[in-house]
């Protein structure tokens, strides 16, 4: 499959496909959105928001959420503010979240059935990581989404003069839900 998207890019690029999609690197809307890796949002997100090339900064993760206050989905969103003149945030989860109710001991299982060793899975926590918290899902989509939104808000980093808001998109419409 990867071949044939070569194969693919190889001839985009021969016939000049690319420019239509010219823009710079700054977002004209100077709007940063973190959203759900989900394939159902891969277009249906732009469509329904009516963004183009150039409008916005999308930043893609399992869940659309953070986890952390110092990974890298909040690391972009600063790289976002300061270095490229994004002042409006949105955090947009969806229905039907794959993260949503997702099992860490069932995904640590699943490793074990791909081949991941025990001892890798054991050096994981002698590292201090917490398996089970960092592969845990969330319960609830609009609980996770707005622990986000508090979590970019209060962020130490953050400019207090970004408008931050969480939204969640009907997978199917893309129809959004104000997050307050």
């Amino acid at each position: 499959m990867i071949e044939q998207m070569l194969e693919f890019n190889r001839q985009f690029v021969a016939e000049k496909g690319y420019e239509r999609y010219k823009t710079s690197k700054y977002p004209d809307k100077k709007i940063a959105i973190v959203t759900c890796m989900d394939t159902r949002l891969v277009e249906l997100l732009p469509a329904a928001l009516g963004i183009k090339n150039g409008d916005v900064k999308i930043i893609k993760n399992a869940g659309g959420t953070i986890t952390n206050p110092f990974d890298s989905t909040m690391r972009s969103i600063l790289v976002a503010v300061y270095e490229l003149g994004v002042e409006e945030v949105m955090i947009i989860g969806h229905t039907g979240c794959g993260v949503l109710g997702m099992d860490s001991a069932h995904m640590q299982k699943l490793m074990r059935e791909r081949g991941v060793d025990e001892e890798h899975l054991t050096l994981m926590k002698h590292c201090g990581i917490d398996l089970d918290s960092w592969l845990h899902g969330f319960d609830d989509t609009e609980a996770a989404i707005q622990e986000t939104v508090d979590l970019v808000k209060n962020h130490p980093l953050m400019a207090k003069d970004v408008v931050v808001r969480g939204y969640i998109m009907d997978s199917e419409t893309g129809a959004l839900t104000i997050i307050e």
